[in-house]
């Protein structure tokens, strides 16, 4: 099938997922975190048999950006504040700006039904015998997850008693709009560089001359910007609303960046001369040959 129509069959697995778990508001009386926890584990469950189904777990990709926004407007619907305030304002303005980008970032990129993100094959052919678990848990369940802690500091915005806004927002609302700005720049140079698989001459320009993976600090940032949002707003909350930026930076740190660099060492000849000399993760200098 086109990649027009692909698309639209991922359009309609998401609406699925939502009135799935707005359905759920109708049977079960939760709090609000309990209630977001049982919609947003219900939405992953209908995108993973919608997954399954049509054999391509990238059905799962946008998960990863439309859920947050949702959430935090589920959060604001059943917040106390009887008005919208400037935290929350900027909050949704940080959001949403990620949540665009990324989302068109994926659908750009995406190539349709015949297309499947090469990191879900390689983790299920690690263990093939428990595949649909391996899909289930490690490709759906735990993103999933992660992504929830890193929510939390927005249901602090929403929920939870709100200091006055300070300093600290104003910072965050920087460091959020800077972190996304960054991701959206890596994107643009980073078309040059897919075009470009067997050469490594265009990793030697921009902001990837200056870091191997200028995206996942962008991301990383945009989650910092989440977590100053919610100190701000329920200081002494910091505790469990730093779960998510721990969880994302050893993500990163972990899977993610050693996946792509094995990846990228077995495609690019040379590569190994750009880890040497390209800092992995925080934009310095590049190192000069001897």
């Amino acid at each position: 099938m086109s990649k027009a129509e692909a698309l639209i069959r991922v359009i309609v697995a998401y609406v699925v997922a939502l009135l799935s778990a707005i359905m759920l508001t109708s049977f079960l009386d939760l709090g609000p975190l309990l209630m977001a926890i049982v919609m947003d584990v219900a939405g992953t469950l209908v995108i993973f048999i919608f997954g399954r189904y049509y054999g391509n777990s990238s059905f799962y990709d946008p998960y990863w950006s439309v859920v947050p926004p949702a959430m935090a407007l589920f959060w604001m619907s059943v917040g106390s504040s009887e008005e919208v305030v400037l935290r929350e304002l900027a909050v949704l303005g940080v959001i949403f700006y990620w949540a665009t980008r990324l989302t068109l970032n994926w659908a750009y990129f995406w190539e349709g039904m015949n297309h499947e993100d090469w990191r879900y094959e390689m983790l299920r052919n690690k263990a093939p015998k428990v595949a649909i678990l391996t899909d289930l848990i490690a490709i759906h369940m735990i993103p999933t997850a992660i992504v929830f802690m890193g929510m939390l500091p927005v249901f602090a915005v929403f929920i939870m008693d709100s200091a006055p806004f300070s300093w600290i927002d104003i910072l965050a609302l920087i460091v959020g709009v800077g972190a996304v700005s960054l991701q959206m720049i890596s994107d643009f140079q980073l078309r040059a560089i897919a075009a470009d698989k067997e050469s490594n001459a265009s990793l030697a320009k921009g902001l990837w001359a200056w870091s191997r993976h200028p995206n996942y600090l962008g991301e990383i940032g945009f989650w910092l910007s989440l977590l100053l949002f919610g100190i701000s707003a329920h200081p002494s909350g910091w505790i469990w609303q730093i779960l998510g930026v721990i969880g994302m930076t050893w993500m990163f740190l972990f899977a993610s960046i050693p996946m792509m660099e094995k990846r990228s060492l077995e495609r690019r000849e040379g590569y190994q001369e750009i880890i040497d000399s390209v800092s992995m993760l925080i934009p310095l200098p590049p190192k000069r040959k001897p």
